[in-house]
């Protein structure tokens, strides 16, 4: 999947400008940057809900999955709003069992808790397979436990699905767990690409390395 290159810009202000990239199918690219670094911009770009500047024209074929930093529950069960992305009740279940959810199944989803209330999020996406599929801050609102539970299903999906997955994550510790490919962006730019290995461990630019060392990497 190529995403060709683009930029975006608010009142004469450019804050991404981006290269393009290949996307291979049945990997996981974790986005990585300080805050205001282009992180979330680039995420809703590639979904569609964001558009570039005029002048740049973005190639990205196929069906593309979507979950916002802002996760939101419709008026009915857990369960239900599971399956308003597909009627495969079985795949639902599943779905709730992965994330320790079964027992909320039939609770109102718009009165959950944070955490749950992106467990449910992300179960709901899940219950389509898409041919790229974004997350932004997936699991922020999660403890440990079900954070560990969530990458665990990711990685399961990338895997059942050969999607290409974008994972926008403030989480170091995250993209080493489960990123095959991870890209640090810096003030709008990407500045640096590489296996999860090779650039959290041996980057090559100067401001990835100072930021890695900055938070603890």
């Amino acid at each position: 999947m190529k995403i060709s290159p683009f930029s975006k810009t608010y009142e004469g202000r450019c804050v991404l400008d981006f290269p393009g990239i290949e996307l291979q199918p049945g990997r996981i690219y974790a986005i990585i940057g300080a805050n205001g670094s282009g992180k979330s911009t680039f995420a809703k770009i590639l979904a569609g809900v964001l558009r570039p500047d005029k002048n740049c024209r973005l190639l990205c074929p196929g069906s593309i999955g979507y979950l916002p930093q802002t996760n939101y529950a419709f008026r009915m069960s857990t369960r239900a709003n599971l399956l308003l992305n597909g009627n495969d009740t079985r795949r639902a279940d599943t779905l709730l069992d992965a994330l320790q959810l079964r027992h909320l199944a039939h609770k109102r989803a718009d009165r959950l808790s944070g955490g749950e209330t992106a467990r449910m999020a992300l179960a709901r996406l899940m219950m389509k397979s898409y041919d790229l599929v974004i997350l932004d801050e997936p699991t922020a609102a999660m403890d440990i436990e079900t954070t560990l539970l969530s990458e665990e299903l990711i990685t399961a999906y990338v895997q059942e699905t050969g999607c290409a997955l974008v994972l926008v994550t403030h989480s170091l510790q995250q993209a080493r767990r489960i990123a095959d490919e991870v890209l640090f962006f810096h003030k709008g730019n990407l500045l640096e690409t590489g296996t999860a290995k090779q650039l959290l461990t041996a980057p090559e630019n100067a401001e990835t390395k100072r930021f890695l060392d900055f938070y603890g990497i």
